[in-house]
This record gives structure tokens, sequence and C-alpha cells, in this order.
């Protein structure tokens, strides 16, 4: 996206078309280069849970979507056999999830990917560009 194909110039929606416009980049690498197709969502899923075990409860409260929505994101994960489930070991009606060690790998891959990515942005913008939006995008915005 250039400047001159951007709709808004407010604040949220610039943010908003930067971010789908990154999270398209990024599918699209992943998807070009991988037989695993994996969504954004699905993403989301894999880093809330990457070198943790949490309950499917925690996720869904971590992803902020339905609880059907995060079944569905999680049984689309098993299939492709980048997540386990299991039972909690102190709790009958909990389960647990986690990566296998294709979600490892997967995981582990696409953040690499990301890395790419982000050096590629500071390219463009330069180094002191990038870590300055970096920094403000860290800042207490007092939200």
């Amino acid at each position: 996206m250039t400047p001159n194909e951007t709709s808004s110039t407010h604040l949220l929606d610039l943010l908003a078309e930067r971010y789908d416009q990154i999270r398209r980049v990024s599918e699209q690498v992943w998807n070009d280069q991988h037989d695993i197709y994996i969504s954004n969502s699905e993403w989301y899923v894999l880093a809330r849970i990457y070198n943790k075990r949490p309950t499917i409860a925690e996720v869904t409260r971590g992803i902020h979507v339905s609880r059907q929505a995060t079944h569905k994101l999680i049984k689309n994960l098993q299939t492709k056999g980048l997540v386990k489930v299991t039972d909690h070991p102190t709790s009958r009606k909990d389960k647990c999830i986690e990566l296998t060690e294709l979600g490892v790998v997967c995981y582990e891959q696409n953040e690499a990917l990301k890395a790419k990515l982000e050096q590629n942005i500071a390219n463009a913008l330069g180094e002191d560009a990038f870590k300055q939006l970096q920094k403000l995008l860290q800042s207490d915005w007092n939200l």
C-alpha cells in the first residue's frame, strides 16, 4: 500500500490498514513456502500456546473470540497435526492444548519469516524511524 492508496488519514484507519497489509503479506509468504495452510487466526492461537500448556478456556480468554470459534480453530489445528489436546492433570472438565513437534517447527519457521518482514520494514523506513515507530507503539497511550 502506498500513501496514495490510503483511504483515510485517521490514525485508527491507518493502523488497521497497515495491520491488514502486514498480516496478508505474512500469511502469503508462509503459504507460498509451505504445504500447510495456516490462517492468521490459527497463528494467533499457536502464538498463545507456544512453550506453554494452557487450558482451552485460557486460550479462549486470551484471543478474545467465542468459545465455539476457539474450538473450531483448535480442531483445525489438530487436523493439521499442529496441536494436541490432552486431559488436564487436576481437573476432569478442563482440557489442555500444546504444540506438537510439527507445530513447534512451523511456529519457529514463521517467527523467522516475520523477522525478515520486520527487517524489510526497517530497511524501507530507515533504522531510526523504525526504532521510533517501535517506541511509539510500545508507549502508554492512556487508553
